[in-house]
């Protein structure tokens, strides 16, 4: 059997992923052939968690995420979810214990903008599969069809607590089509990283990328031509939206013809009109966020989260009124005109104003150190008199994050019944000597750093076969 990631038969605690892939090419053969194929869902998750033995860690600094901090505390991970959190937990039969005297528990990081396996490492030509530059609105293409499971730099992510991330197209297009959240537990397929529950996002743009892109292709070449690219795309697909309801209807009635024609990119555009699609847009003006915000409100649409957003600072307030998340970075900015007028303390500001304050990457290096991309900001804030605690402060990197992909029921915090994704950390994760030391996704450890042999390893990284070594 070919497994993209192949592992040491050593597994450490509760390794066991080559199980996993062997089941998947095995046990569940008969279970899969057997299910029927959902139209409405043509490219489903399978994805399987890995059983594990319960997982109890105790004498631990603990953050939950949702702006609490437990100073002596225990977790108990089973059957895959958060069974109980506190000063004081259960310990059942066969539990695996482990003591985090001096250590500290969070739940996992979720990076909610992310580029992996559409711009993999390495990054040669023939892997850019992030942008399709053939049109201002693409709506049509879904990231998830670019995703090369092999890209390093997954196994890279998840060495730094990153547990769940949302791949994005880029950002040349007024729009570059569907984005997908994944687990981060490196598979052979997309579909086996796939999060079950997690909706589907799709990437907007505004300002200088789809101008600069178009501007010599036919347009839009100006902002107030990307204005009119959103609203003219809107119109349509509220035709488009219009017609599936009246034959909906006349089906319903016993009435209706033939169906209307499928459209592919009006498909994904009504299905962010009817409340199925987040928004994720790349917008980095105040003027042209409070802009997107108006058009929002004249479809009748929302937008769940403008991304890198260096000024959101400016318009705080009117982001907490519209309920509009803004996942930020720490101090990346001036690297052009719009991106100019960035200040270190935009995420605690805006987290002051009541909005939802989301710590990002947008890059294959920076996911490795979320946690200390978000100490920055926190560090930044309090010296500019914006006392924020750490246990605070943690909702940008899992709880905000989970809010904005729509997954927060089922992550994101330290809470009874969610999925067990948690990083157990050296010591403070707001320090930059901190390493994630073990990481569990729906209880299981899934990285161990005192185990390097079991760590996720890809195929590409293993080398070439010289032809004469294959006999």
């Amino acid at each position: 059997m070919h497994k993209t990631f192949k592992h040491n038969k050593k597994m450490g605690v509760a390794l066991a992923l080559s199980a996993l892939l062997l089941t998947a090419c095995s046990d569940d053969k008969e279970a899969q052939s057997s299910q029927q194929y959902d139209k409405s869902n043509p490219f489903p998750s399978t994805y399987q968690r890995i059983e594990s033995a319960p997982v109890v860690i105790s004498n631990v600094t603990i953050l939950d995420g949702i702006g609490n901090k437990i100073t002596e505390g225990a977790i108990l991970l089973e059957d895959g979810k958060i069974t109980e959190v506190g000063e004081d937990v259960s310990t059942p039969s066969g539990a695996i214990e482990i003591d985090g005297t001096g250590k500290w528990v969070t739940p996992g990081i979720i990076d909610n903008h992310s580029h992996l396996g559409v711009y993999p490492s390495p990054g040669t030509r023939s892997h850019s599969d992030g942008n399709e530059m053939t049109g201002p609105v693409t709506a049509e293409v879904w990231a998830e069809h670019s995703i090369w499971p092999q890209d390093p730099g997954f196994q890279r992510a998840l060495a730094g607590g990153v547990t769940a991330l949302q791949i994005l197209p880029g950002s040349a297009n007024l729009f570059g089509g569907r984005s997908v959240t994944v687990k981060n537990l490196p598979n052979r397929t997309m579909q086996d990283m796939k999060f079950p529950e997690a909706p589907y996002g799709i990437k907007m743009a505004c300002g200088e990328n789809p101008k600069r892109v178009y501007g010599s292709k036919g347009g839009p070449m100006t902002r107030m031509a990307n204005v009119a690219g959103y609203r003219k795309a809107w119109i349509e697909a509220q035709e488009y939206q219009k017609k599936w309801a009246d034959f909906n209807a006349a089906s319903e009635a016993g009435t209706a013809g033939d169906p209307p024609k499928r459209d592919l990119r009006l498909e994904t555009l009504a299905g962010v009109l009817d409340g199925e699609i987040l928004v994720h847009m790349h917008c980095y003006r105040a003027d042209e966020m409070t802009v997107m915000m108006d058009v929002m409100k004249e479809f009748d649409y929302k937008i769940g989260t403008f991304h890198h957003a260096v000024e959101s600072y400016k318009i705080a307030d009117k982001l907490a009124e519209n309920g509009v998340c803004s996942a930020m970075w720490a101090d990346w900015w001036g690297f052009k005109m719009e991106a100019y007028d960035g200040i270190r303390e935009n995420i605690p500001m805006v987290h002051n104003a009541g909005a939802c304050a989301i710590v990002h990457s947008d890059d294959d290096i920076g996911i490795q150190r979320l946690n200390q991309e978000a100490a920055k900001a926190w560090s930044d804030g309090r010296r500019a008199g914006i006392d924020i605690s750490q246990a605070e402060a943690w909702q940008w990197l899992s709880a905000n994050p989970a809010k904005s992909l729509g997954i927060f029921e089922h992550t994101g915090s330290l809470e009874e019944g969610k999925n067990a994704d948690v990083v157990l950390w050296s010591a403070d994760p707001f320090s930059t000597y901190t390493q994630a030391e073990k990481v569990f996704i729906d209880g299981a450890l899934v990285y161990d750093r005192s185990e390097p042999a079991t760590w996720p390893v890809s195929d590409f990284e293993l080398g070439q076969i010289a032809q004469g070594d294959a006999k």
